[in-house]
């Protein structure tokens, strides 16, 4: 899919993007930093390459104050002090659960630990040593779990199954410290993916969540995975799913950017429709998430993950002024769909961005064209 979109964007393009691409074995080459065909990001105030931060989606300094803080001491009593005062319902309370356990997670990979080690995490495993009682901490390791077995084992082999086991179990701890939290169920989602949940017990957690946090949309995006057509769904009930979700939005929320989620995880791939990113579902996609953002508050945390998605779809689709106005939202950080599914994400990122760039210069836009 990758190769043919670069292929017929270059044909399309000819002149234009020409300079500025060379695809190789299935990778995107820019024209060298220099070269006098190449577009510069810089131009516009972007960050270099080397200073995208792969970490979050969008900026949140408390989380960064305190994962650095913990990672240099070793000591879990900050993250639990900001987790404690972060709101339980809340999309921001879920981002940081995830951005602890999958540092923890990230530790234990660099250092697995040996005879005269400490293993890499071990914040972690005191966290629920010395606070056993402590909901956050609780739905740290759960996610942690989740994570430890995506990251490091193969769906449907036995240690799948079994770090996925104690993650259920783990869900069912977190939960009872904290029984009007939304975040141990919402956590429970991946386990329900991952053990192939029947669709009645899937059925009746997501009822649980609902009844926690109806228009939690991380909670949407994780069941969103359940439904679609390469785990235990279809297309059609991936797409009623989203689709259902944006209708009941309210005002303001970003649920309404749904279908672009399961847009994408339905990408074909190969892609032989000329015009396919231009297509009525796409654009239909399309608008409903240029309009969440428009309509969202400018500090939901789920925002940013919205403006990275329309970025990909922009500029895919050829509509280079607006997958600008994106990227002046979201530069600086990476750490969001659909970066995140590559081994390099900001890689993957300055790529796309130098392509909205190419293509907006050379439909007559400039740095001085470029409102902010």
């Amino acid at each position: 899919m990758e190769i043919l979109w670069v292929l017929m964007a270059l044909v399309m393009l000819g002149f234009v993007l020409l300079p500025f691409l060379r695809r190789r074995r299935g990778m995107i080459e820019q024209v060298p930093p220099g070269h006098p065909d190449a577009a510069d990001p810089a131009n516009y105030g972007f960050a270099p390459t080397e200073e995208l931060d792969v970490r979050m989606p969008g900026p949140d300094q408390d989380l960064l104050d305190v994962l650095d803080l913990v990672q240099r001491t070793q000591d879990y009593k900050a993250a639990a002090q900001l987790l404690a005062g972060t709101e339980a319902e809340g999309e921001l309370r879920w981002q940081r659960v995830q951005a602890f356990a999958g540092a923890a997670s990230l530790e234990l990979q660099q250092r697995p630990g040996g005879v005269s080690e400490t293993p890499g995490g071990q914040w972690l495993r005191v966290w629920r040593t010395e606070a056993p009682k402590d909901a956050g901490g609780a739905a740290v390791h759960a996610e942690f779990l989740v994570q430890q077995a995506w990251r490091t084992s193969t769906p449907g082999t036995d240690e799948f199954r079994i770090i996925m086991e104690e993650a259920k179990a783990a869900c069912g701890d977190a939960a009872l410290l904290a029984p009007g939290d939304p975040i141990p169920y919402i956590i429970e989602l991946s386990v329900a993916r991952g053990l192939a949940y029947p669709r009645e017990d899937f059925e009746q957690l997501w009822l649980k969540i609902l009844d926690r946090a109806p228009h939690h949309m991380g909670a949407h995006l994780a069941a969103l995975h359940f439904w679609c057509e390469k785990w235990h769904g279809s297309r059609e009930l991936a797409y009623s799913f989203a689709e259902a979700a944006a209708a009941r939005a309210p005002r303001g929320s970003l649920l309404a950017a749904m279908p672009l989620f399961a847009v994408f995880e339905h990408l074909p791939e190969v892609n032989l429709v000329s015009g396919f990113y231009q297509s009525e579902v796409v654009s239909k996609a399309i608008h409903g998430a240029l309009h969440a953002v428009h309509s969202a508050r400018p500090d939901d945390p789920i925002l940013a993950h919205v403006r990275h998605l329309l970025v990909f779809f922009l500029v895919r689709a050829e509509r280079w002024a607006e997958a600008m106005h994106q990227l002046i939202h979201v530069d600086g950080h990476v750490g969001a769909l659909p970066w995140t599914l590559s081994p390099d994400p900001a890689a993957e990122f300055a790529v796309y961005r130098a392509l909205a760039v190419a293509g907006y210069e050379a439909n007559g836009g400039s740095p001085a064209t470029l409102p902010h």
